[in-house]
């Protein structure tokens, strides 16, 4: 594969959304993905008032901070310190005694409409956020892929129709292309990166990863900076049925990340760095078996698309791979399946030929 021009690719403007089944519910189960709570996405929906919230520049963040009746105001806050006690800790009421709820954020952008919400130390006025969501299946998949293949690991709850997740620390893609994109960045570990990140979302079909759905983490190396492209959306997973959705080269809006792409790595190079980004997903394959094992048996049965999309989708996957497998899949999952065995098994081969 090689890193193209972006396009202007068409998103569906309304994600359909997919129930979670009786067999993923007991898959999250299993796994200390559940809780218990009195508090769901539903009622966080019963206020009365939301003023909108502007960034430093006076920008619409497309976030308005809501206000809820008295009568409620006091059931939802403990309630939302109980889940976060939950997400960080053991769900004891006694680790939230010095905690307040500082603000319930409402953001009226894209699928999962979430809430965003600010919790406070009372102690020391540390605050730390976290989200609550819409229960959607495809977003938990997108969710449980992401930590069994990716290099983040990743923490999060959920409970009927709500999902619980923790903030996912960097700057916005979008924010680092304004603020951190010039003569300091390293631009060949950078573009190392992306080619990474591009790789790591189409294995899996990760879809809509624009600029402001993923987050760049700076870590400071001994010598240099080192960069890691985070998602922290998980909205598209295996839904679009066309292939370009799932490579973050293809969006205009990371058009100067390709750019540098070009610019500074040769196609070997490229070659090279999407060479290891598969081997290190197949060995994370191997490290977690019995656990993607477990998801994917329920993932290859389940309805989190549409027939036209999955029928398009597969017919795409198979004329770029050239895998006549991918030619039987019936659903998104079991196109997942026979992509990451196709990645295991050329990983396989070429230990073997060592």
């Amino acid at each position: 594969m090689k890193i193209h021009d972006p396009q202007d690719i068409k998103i569906s403007r309304k994600k359909s959304t997919f129930p979670i089944s009786e067999n993923l519910e007991k898959y999250l189960v299993m796994y200390d993905r559940y809780y218990h709570a009195n508090i769901h996405y539903s009622d966080l929906l019963d206020f009365q008032d939301a003023i909108p919230v502007y960034d430093v520049y006076g920008n619409d963040t497309f976030w308005k901070s809501v206000i809820y009746p008295p009568h409620l105001m006091e059931q939802i806050h403990d309630g939302l310190k109980h889940i976060y006690a939950w997400l960080k800790s053991d769900g004891s009421f006694a680790s939230t005694s010095n905690l307040v709820i500082d603000s319930i954020d409402f953001c009226t952008f894209g699928n999962s409409n979430p809430f965003r919400i600010k919790i406070k130390n009372l102690y020391n006025d540390n605050h730390d956020y976290f989200y609550i969501k819409k229960a959607d299946a495809s977003r938990v998949y997108g969710l449980e892929l992401e930590h069994i293949l990716s290099p983040n690991h990743i923490n999060y709850l959920i409970y009927k129709d709500t999902i619980v997740e923790e903030h996912i620390i960097g700057i916005p893609g979008d924010v680092f292309l304004g603020n951190y994109f010039n003569e300091n960045l390293n631009k060949i570990r950078f573009a190392k990166e992306f080619v990474k990140f591009n790789e790591r979302c189409f294995m899996r079909l990760l879809g809509d990863q624009r600029a402001y759905n993923f987050v760049v983490v700076l870590t400071p190396d001994f010598d240099k900076v080192q960069y890691r492209i985070r998602s922290i959306d998980f909205d598209q997973q295996s839904y679009e049925g066309n292939i370009n959705m799932y490579k973050p080269q293809f969006f205009k809006e990371n058009y100067s990340f390709v750019k540098l792409v070009l610019d500074v790595l040769d196609e070997k190079s490229i070659i090279q760095y999407q060479t290891e980004e598969r081997a290190l997903l197949a060995k994370r394959m191997i490290g977690e078996e019995h656990r993607l094992n477990d998801l994917m048996r329920i993932m290859q049965q389940e309805k989190i698309s549409h027939a036209d999309k999955v029928e398009n989708l597969k017919n795409e996957v198979y004329n770029f791979v050239k895998d006549k497998k991918f030619k039987t899949a019936s659903t998104m999952g079991e196109i997942v399946k026979i992509g990451l065995d196709f990645v295991l098994r050329n990983y396989k081969n070429a230990v073997l030929t060592r």
